[in-house]
């Protein structure tokens, strides 16, 4: 090899270093190495150059040529030259050192370069590396990692330069503070280290024998001084645990000097958190706090200016701890700490204003031993008094959640539970503290901020009062002018009585409560005893009787109220009535949180205010309430109200006079003006104003005298509410419901009611509906509903009456309103709410009575059934039941009232009878009794119109009335038959001009939910056309079309046996009719539809009239129409004609019918043969555009789930007809092999009509005579897809005996030859499957007609102008099968013809093209065994190098295709050797190592044909453009492999360069594989030097 074909070779391989891929960047690598083995200098020059030239190319890449360059070292290092190693080294030490961070596969390279040079020149190696190492900078870690290595790797050469490295390493060894570089010196002195002692323990072998171990020590263990005291520092570890141990004694001069000390530590000891410490720590603060008492014993003033400033601090550990000493000392201590009380006191201002809860804790606790020993009565007591109180008042939710370790229940220690427990033991067992908390307690009953803790303060002071009483009545009574800041006799009465309301919050502070109230009554007044211990009691016991959640609120209020009535007419004392009013308002805005007890005190208000005598204290508290309300909140707005109602008892003028001046105040008006400047909110806010003046007027219409209210409700009370109607606000509209609702019973209460004419009625009624229709419909939460159609009854007696209009609306609203609510609660889930449906639904019942008593005519009647009709027809339960009811008292009260006077047709008898009737078999008991009474009611109904009197009895409707009472808990079989016996007896009675409007609407019910009113209607209809059926010839379409539509709705499964039944009775009597109205149902079918198909294939005669009819249905017409198409040249589309289409669809329900099987077995040949047809004619066509649009849109649940698509429906209603003849083996083997998806495509048509045909040359051979006559005359179909489906069937008989058998081979092949010419190209490919199928078949008659198939088939291989025609696959395929069965000399004429002309196929983009040629050129080498021709064996020759490379081909078949026809191949080219190879490696079934093999191959190749180098590789060339990868990778490992076995005599029949450059190119390739082939070829041409 030159060395500008080397430089090229060593160029080339270097570009491609830059592959992405690491496995080619691999193989490129070991083609360098490969070059280097052959050539080292020239390629590491080259590899030199390369990095040279190319500053800029990225570190993996100069790393992966500078790993290449130490393979080629390490093993030709001896063979360079001074100059060549000094370029290599100065290369290696640059890019070692380019950077100064850490780049490490880089530097490693470059490194293994240097280290393997200095193998053979280590002088020249350490000369550069030293010259890397500047005096006082740290070297690069790069440098000191080559250096370790070389110390190993060459430790002779190294160890001499050791102490000129050492002495410029160790002066900078203090600097290395990074730890990559303290690892790269540590490693550098272990392997000087390692390498000295490698030389010193073979001096007889090193260059300088006397260099010894001292030489190096000095420096090294300066080294290792470094490592140890600088690099390895460690640090002492300090405990901070201290046990005190000593014993304090008392009086000792020692400690003296170490008590601050000694504080200090024990201190810090009890601020330890117990919580979180071990079991010793807690042991030690028992010492320690002992500690503290002994010192307290000594040093109290030193101990408490150690400990009380500590109080200060912020710190919660250190505040805790010291209260936690500060507490102990003061139980323990209490002799020594008796004059400190004020100092301690006065240390405390600052932890009472901790919020910490553990700070607070231990505070309560502190106060707690304090009361014990006389603190409290200190000046500043009263502050620790407070804070208890305040702490007894803190929420349940600030509470700590986390227990501590030995409480049980976290509640138990909380902050406020310790203090309730800590204010009733100081106040019942510490006796000296009585006088200290009476009365000062009751200071706190009134603040708000203490109201959580009224509970223990009531009973604190029950307690303390007790002890008074028993101490004499002067010790009792309360001096008010001495003890000022205590509340008044009028605000505690207040206070207590407004908290009893909600008795059992705060722990039941009612009780304790009114025990208090029941303690005080000598200080509230004297004449209160004896009541009040009669009644106090009995209130309590009533507690004591209920629960929070039992307890009736409204009825526990009245009794406080009834209480607080009789308590003012026992004082009976204007003034002291006036001045508790007077307090009682002063404490509303105390309730501002509360608003339940708020609303309570506005009643408790009320009622003072009713009881006292003075007009003026009236009028003046009602204006300030007016004026002072909080109208935001709803319950003060109620709580308003009900104070002026319960006012206006006794004062009806003053209140409305109050209410009236107020709207007109200027107060009023100011208010609305205020509100009016904030836009965001004034709006609602207004409108709550209103909303309590509303309320006041609906209150005050309710309580007042009824004598005195009808002169006042237009001019002063409604004239005041009317004008508020068009609000929109939600609180509004309920007080606008109530007052109206209060306002209208009050009308409708009075002795005047009948004779006052109601002007606003219309209005109020029209008002009421739109509150109404506001409510939500599923949900009763609000006595609007109630209380508005109350009002509507109690104003529709109220004249003038409403017109028509109206009165629709108020039934439409009000029903509405009611039905669609849940069901009524029951007794343990909500009897409130049960007892508010109950009143709403009489309030219903009441109202339609009332409206149907003003029409009783039958349009009467019909207006309210239609109205209750949907509700009736609901799918809940509860709807229905209520809408039963209320018709059958509808149809009841009509009845009852009934009065004709002519004789007059019931012209909705039968609508009527068909809604109700069906609910005889309701789920629920009580609808299916209603319903029962509702037929009744109609049956009698008709009956009076007929001219029967009222007490006219009918045997036949009285019947009914025995059948209800079997209705209560009926089995379904007793059930139906009822509803059977209910038909007949309507069948009966029912007029005939009724009947037809009957079972219109029971169709209607065949859809209703409720399935077993569904099921009623089906057992009725049929009885009613059993009884009836003869008279309805005229409406069956009619019959027909509701029933099919209705059945679409229906979901019962009961329904649609029922349908068929009738279906079926129907047709029996007027088949034709039901026929035609069947097959005008729209496509694609739906299932109920298919069912009542179905329904007439029951009876075999009947199925074979039907089948005759829809076989004529599907002949008529044909089978698709030919839609222009839009653009040029496109196909037109085929589009399915509609009539064929429906017969088809009609064929497949009626014979998936099992009784339809005679019918069927009867026409078999007609039906298959024309079911055949029609699949073949239907492959490809369309449905019509409107059939489309609904397969997209998707149909409903409703529709049948089989394909409407043409081509399918017809092949699934073959095989139903093979199914129902007999045939199941045919559709199984089709099932099994997928034949029938197969004639549903048009790609796999043709093939699935060969599988039927295999299917039935198998399976029903006898019935093919019979269906090949038929067929006899579709050969010249003028529809191309028939000619190609016939062909298929009949060429595939051919592959079966059963032609041979049956005599039909002869016809078959004339028929078949007959076709050779026809137009379309697959009916002429599939001839010569048939022809060859002949192999298969009649293999014993291919002899016979040897020459007349050879013939057909080559002839196929010129087939037309198309390259891939199928055709000539087709003969490919053919002339494989046959070419072992013909007389040789037929086939040897056309042997070279079909070899060059099967030959360009071998690298066909088909697959199947490359596998039928391919193989068959196996067998036609297969025939030549042994007598091969020249010209033939150089088309073998040729083919050789193809057939190898497609080993490799993506297609399975293919490469499988090339084993065989490189086995067959074999014998035909004289060399045992390659003969063997292919037999051994090529076999099917084995796994072929390609590489192996192809090495194999080429090894024989170059041995015994070395003159077909240059033709292989020509022909590898051409494979190197290949369009499959994996052939494109074998190429230039084919071509590796040839010229590593070449021999240099061969090289003049290769063009090297134009090889480089092919391979150059490939090394381009997008695939990696192929790359890596390139790289490995370009690499073993080195052999050619």
């Amino acid at each position: 090899m030159t060395e500008s074909s080397m430089k090229k070779l060593a160029s080339t391989l270097l570009d491609a270093i830059t592959d992405k891929d690491p496995l080619v960047q691999e193989q490129v690598c070991s083609a360098l190495c490969s070059l280097g083995e052959a050539r080292p200098v020239e390629t590491l020059r080259a590899c030199e150059e390369y990095l040279r030239q190319h500053d800029k190319l990225a570190h993996p890449y100069r790393a992966a040529v500078l790993r290449a360059m130490e393979r080629v070292l390490s093993s030709r290092a001896s063979e360079l030259d001074k100059d060549t190693a000094s370029t290599i080294i100065l290369l290696a030490s640059s890019e070692m050192t380019k950077t100064k961070d850490l780049v490490w596969d880089w530097q490693q390279a470059a490194s293994g370069v240097l280290v393997a040079v200095g193998r053979q020149f280590i002088s020249k190696v350490m000369e550069e590396l030293l010259r890397r190492l500047h005096p006082g900078t740290l070297p690069h870690c790069a440098v000191l990692h080559t250096l370790a290595s070389l110390s190993v790797a060459n430790a002779f050469g190294v160890v001499p330069f050791l102490p000129s490295v050492l002495s410029s390493l160790l002066p900078v060894l203090g600097v290395a503070k990074q730890d990559t570089v303290r690892v790269a010196f540590c490693s550098a002195l272990q392997r000087f280290s390692e390498g000295a002692l490698e030389y010193l323990a073979n001096l007889d072998r090193a260059p300088d024998p006397t260099v010894r171990k001292d030489a190096f020590a000095t420096d090294i263990f300066s080294a290792y001084d470094v490592l140890f005291h600088q690099w390895l520092q460690s640090r002492e570890a300090k405990s901070l645990g201290q046990i005190l141990e000593a014993a304090v004694s008392v009086g000792s001069r020692t400690l003296e000097t170490q008590l601050d000390a000694l504080l200090a530590a024990l201190h810090s000891q009890i601020c330890v958190p117990v919580e979180s410490s071990s079991p010793l720590v807690m042991s030690n603060q028992k010492e320690v706090l002992r500690c503290f008492t002994v010192l307290a014993c000594s040093s109290p003033d030193r101990l408490l200016a150690f400990l009380l400033p500590r109080l200060d601090t912020s710190n919660e550990r250190t505040r805790v701890g010291t209260l936690q000493v500060v507490r102990h000392v003061i139980n323990s201590a209490a002799a020594q700490m008796e004059d400190k009380k004020p100092f301690i006191l006065s240390s405390m201002r600052l932890p009472l204003l901790d919020t910490n809860s553990k700070v607070k804790r231990a505070v309560v606790q502190v106060i707690s031993a304090m009361a014990h020993h006389g603190y409290l009565e200190q000046p500043g007591g009263e502050a620790m008094i407070e804070y208890i109180v305040q702490q007894c008042a803190l929420p349940p939710e600030q509470e700590p959640e986390k227990p501590g370790p030995g409480s049980k229940d976290p509640k138990a220690d909380s902050v406020r539970a310790i203090s309730v427990r800590t204010l009733y033991l100081v106040s019942t067992t510490v006796d000296r503290m009585s006088h200290v908390l009476w009365p000062y307690l009751l200071q706190f009953l009134t603040p708000v901020r203490f109201t959580g803790a009224l509970t223990p303060l009531c009973r604190s002071l029950v307690h303390l009062a007790q002890k008074r009483q028993e101490a004499g009545a002067d010790a009792f009574l309360i001096q008010y002018d001495a003890h000022a800041s205590l509340p008044s006799p009028y605000a505690v009465t207040g206070r207590l009585l407004v908290v009893s309301s909600s008795p059992y919050l705060g722990d039941g502070r009612g009780a304790a409560a009114l025990r208090l109230l029941s303690v005080l009554h000598p200080n509230i007044h004297p004449l209160l005893g004896q009541h009040w211990e009669t009644t106090v009691p009995l209130l309590l016991g009533y507690l004591d009787e209920h629960t929070e959640e039992t307890l009736p609120q409204e009825e526990w209020e009245e009794k406080l109220l009834m209480f607080l009535r009789d308590t003012l007419a026992i004082i009976s004392d204007n003034a002291w009535i006036c001045q508790l009013s007077l307090e009682l308002c002063r404490q509303l805005p105390c309730y501002d949180e509360a608003p339940q007890e708020k609303n309570f005190l506005y009643k408790c208000i009320g009622t003072t205010l009713g009881a006292a005598s003075s007009k003026e204290v009236v009028r003046k508290h009602l204006q300030e309430l007016l004026e002072t309300a909080r109208y935001q909140e709803e319950a003060e707005r109620e709580g308003l109200a009900c104070c002026f109602g319960i006012c206006a008892i006794s004062h009806l003028e003053d209140t409305l006079a109050q209410l009236e001046d107020f709207v007109r105040s200027e107060v009023f008006r100011k208010s609305i003006g205020i509100l009016n400047i904030f836009k965001d909110r004034s709006e609602n806010e207004v409108e709550k104003v209103k909303s309590a003046l509303i309320l006041c007027y609906g209150h005050v219409a309710a309580r007042a005298p009824r004598e005195l209210v009808l002169a006042k409700v237009e001019s002063d009370i409604l004239r005041n509410i009317c004008q508020h109607f068009s609000t929109k606000d939600p609180a509004l509209k309920l007080c606008l419901v109530q007052s109206v609702c209060m306002v209208s019973r009050a009308i409708c209460s009075s002795t005047q009611a009948g004779s006052f004419h109601f002007t606003r009625k219309a209005e109020l009624v029209a008002q009421m509906m739109e509150f109404i229709r506001a409510e939500p419909p599923d949900s009763l939460r609000t006595p609007i509903r109630k209380k508005a159609m109350l009002t509507c009854t109690y104003l529709v007696s109220v004249e003038p009456a409403l017109d028509e209009q109206a009165r629709a609306d108020v039934i439409h609203g009000c029903l509405h309103s009611i039905m669609a609510l849940l069901p009524e609660p029951k007794e343990e889930d909500g009897g409130c709410q049960k007892s508010l449906y109950l009143e709403t639904l009489h309030a219903l019942e009441d109202l339609l009575t009332s409206l149907l008593q003003r029409n009783m005519t039958p349009q009467g009647l019909q207006i309210m059934i239609e109205h209750l009709s949907p509700w009736i027809k609901s799918p809940r339960g509860h709807e229905r039941a209520r809408a039963l009811g209320l018709s059958a008292l509808l149809l009841r009260y009509f009845l009852e009232h009934l009065r004709v006077s002519a004789l007059v047709p019931f012209h909705n008898l039968g609508l009527l009878i068909g809604l109700f009737s069906p609910r005889c078999a309701d789920l629920w008991p009580a609808t299916r009794q209603e319903a029962v009474d509702c037929v009744y009611s109609l049956l009698y109904l008709q009956l009076g119109y007929e001219g029967f009197s009222r007490d006219y009895r009918d045997d036949v409707a009285e019947r009914l009335l025995s059948l209800k009472d079997g209705l209560v808990h009926p089995d379904p079989a007793i059930l139906f038959h009822t509803c059977h016996s209910v038909g007949q007896i309507i069948a009966k009675r029912l007029p005939p001009d009724q009947l037809i409007s009957l079972l219109l609407t029971m169709f209607e019910a065949l859809g209703d939910p409720e399935k077993n009113c569904s099921r009623a209607a089906t057992v009725m209809i049929n009885c009613l056309l059993q009884e009836r059926g003869g008279v309805l010839q005229e409406k069956v379409p009619e019959i027909v079309s509701v029933l099919r539509s209705k059945l679409q709705e229906a979901q019962g499964e009961h329904v649609l046996p029922a349908a068929q039944h009738s279906v079926y009775l129907l047709a029996t009597q007027h088949c034709a009719a039901v026929v035609s109205s069947l097959l005008g149902s729209p496509l694609p079918l739906d299932s109920h539809t298919c069912m009542l198909w179905r329904a007439l294939a029951v009876e075999p005669r009947l199925a074979a009239q039907v089948l005759g009819l829809l076989l004529e249905k599907m002949s008529r017409d044909v089978p698709f129409k030919e839609s222009r198409a839009f653009l040029l040249g496109r196909t037109p589309d085929r589009v399915a004609t509609l009539l064929p289409l429906s017969a088809t669809c009609a064929l497949f329900e009626v014979m998936s019918t099992p009784a339809a099987g005679p019918a069927v077995l009867e026409l078999y040949p007609q039906l298959f043969v024309v079911l055949l047809l029609r699949v073949s004619c239907t492959v490809g066509v369309q449905l019509p555009r409107n059939l489309q649009a609904q397969e997209r849109r998707g149909a409903s649940p409703a529709l049948a789930t089989r394909n409407l698509e043409p081509c399918s429906s017809a092949v699934d209603t073959l095989r139903s007809m093979l199914l129902r003849s007999g045939s199941e083996d045919v559709v199984q083997r089709m099932d099994l092999e997928g034949g029938w998806e197969l004639l549903r495509t048009s790609a796999g048509h043709e093939e699935g009509a060969t599988r039927l045909a295999r299917a039935m040359a198998e399976h029903a051979g006898p019935r093919l005579p019979l269906v090949l006559k038929t067929l006899a005359c579709t050969h010249s179909s003028a529809y191309e897809n028939q000619r190609v489906t016939t062909t298929a069937f009949l060429a595939e008989l051919l592959n079966s005996n059963v032609a041979n058998d049956l005599m039909l081979l002869d016809s078959l092949l004339e028929s078949l030859a007959a076709r050779q010419k026809d137009t379309c190209a697959s009916v002429r490919r599939l001839v010569l499957r048939g022809l060859a199928n002949l192999a298969s078949g009649c293999p014993d008659k291919v002899r016979t007609h040897g020459p007349q198939l050879l013939t057909a088939m080559i002839g196929g291989l010129d087939d037309g102008d198309n390259p891939h025609s199928p055709v000539a696959l087709e003969a490919m395929l053919g002339l494989a099968r046959l070419v072992h069965l013909v007389e040789s000399w037929d086939l040897r004429s056309g042997l070279l013809h079909v070899a060059i002309r099967i030959r360009p196929f071998f690298d066909s983009e088909k697959m199947e093209f490359r596998t039928a040629s391919i193989r068959l050129f196996g067998h036609l080498n297969k025939v030549c065994h042994g007598d091969c021709e020249d010209v033939f064996l150089d088309q073998v020759v040729g083919g050789l190098a193809p057939l190898l490379l497609h080993l490799q081909d993506p297609q399975a078949t293919v490469a499988s295709a090339c084993r065989f026809a490189l086995r067959m191949c074999g014998p035909n080219l004289a060399c045992e050797e390659l003969s063997a190879a292919f037999q051994k490696h090529l076999q099917e079934g084995r796994a072929l190592h390609f590489g192996e093999f192809l090495n194999t191959t080429c090894k024989h190749l170059m041995h015994h044909f070395p003159d077909l180098l240059g033709r292989l590789l020509t022909t590898c060339l051409f494979y190197f453009k290949s369009s499959w990868e994996n052939v494109r990778a074998a190429a230039p490992l084919f071509t590796g492999f040839l010229v590593l076995h070449s021999e240099p005599r061969q090289q003049p029949q290769v063009d090297l360069d134009q090889l480089i450059a092919a391979l150059q190119i490939l090394l381009k390739d997008p695939a990696p594989e192929v790359r890596t082939r390139a790289a490995e070829a370009l690499g073993r041409l080195v052999k050619l030097a």
